[in-house]
């Protein structure tokens, strides 16, 4: 008998309602997917879809995605990591929960599906938080020398050794500014209840509190704050 083909089932992921009727999104998303499996040489056995913030762990269409693959044997195919998660730890108890199969990334195409694929994401994670954190802390001290100096500096950041890297750091530096907005959060809902009303009132109150906004930055703007407001709807 001829070799099965290779099994996959994909998970994909919009953020709004909007996006999931027009298919804006989705439809990038299933032509990455239908890409890596031709030149894999598989086959799609399900597909499911998530309108969910990234935000949001509880995802009700990811954990019957993951179902499938560990019933099906098959390799869970995600376009895009930051269509997954924002988080590492969550983005590790899905590779876990897909199965012996494992995960693959359109946009990681060095990862490979299986043992040694879930042990490169494991890594790339953990470097992408580390060099989040680095980032962070070296910027910090950065800005502080360029205040005492009166200068701007350029991008304190290194360049990540390979693409792969690199995206798993991006995505890493977006879940450091989501996990700081959520940290923003109620510092905003307080200064409402305490009469400020417009944004740029909101903006003066974090300032005079010496709160950073979330990219790290000490000055508040109109727009950042709305950014803000609209993370918390």
């Amino acid at each position: 008998m001829p070799p099965a083909l290779p099994r996959f089932v994909s998970y994909l992921r919009v953020s709004t309602e909007s996006q999931g009727r027009s298919g804006l999104g989705l439809d990038a998303q299933r032509q990455a997917v239908a890409t890596h499996i031709a030149a894999a040489g598989g086959e799609l056995v399900a597909e499911f879809q998530e309108v969910e913030s990234g935000k949001r762990s509880d995802r009700p269409q990811l954990a019957a995605a993951l179902a499938s693959c560990r019933t099906r044997r098959a390799v869970l195919v995600i376009a895009k990591l930051d269509r997954l998660a924002r988080n590492a730890r969550f983005l590790l108890s899905v590779v876990e929960g897909s199965g012996e199969a494992g995960v693959v990334f359109c946009d990681l195409p060095s990862v490979p599906a299986g043992p040694i694929g879930k042990f490169m994401v494991t890594q790339l994670a953990a470097v992408a938080e580390l060099e989040a954190g680095l980032i962070s802390q070296r910027t910090r001290a950065a800005l502080a020398i360029a205040k005492a100096r009166g200068v701007r500096l350029g991008n304190p950041s290194p360049t990540p050794a390979t693409p792969a890297m690199a995206a798993v750091a991006r995505a890493a530096r977006s879940r450091q500014v989501a996990a700081r907005t959520a940290d923003v959060l109620p510092v905003v809902r307080q200064i409402q209840a305490e009469g400020a009303s417009s944004l740029r009132e909101i903006a003066r109150g974090l300032q005079a509190q010496g709160v950073q906004t979330p990219s790290g930055k000490d000055q508040w703007s109109a727009a950042q704050v709305r950014r803000v407001l609209q993370y918390g709807t």
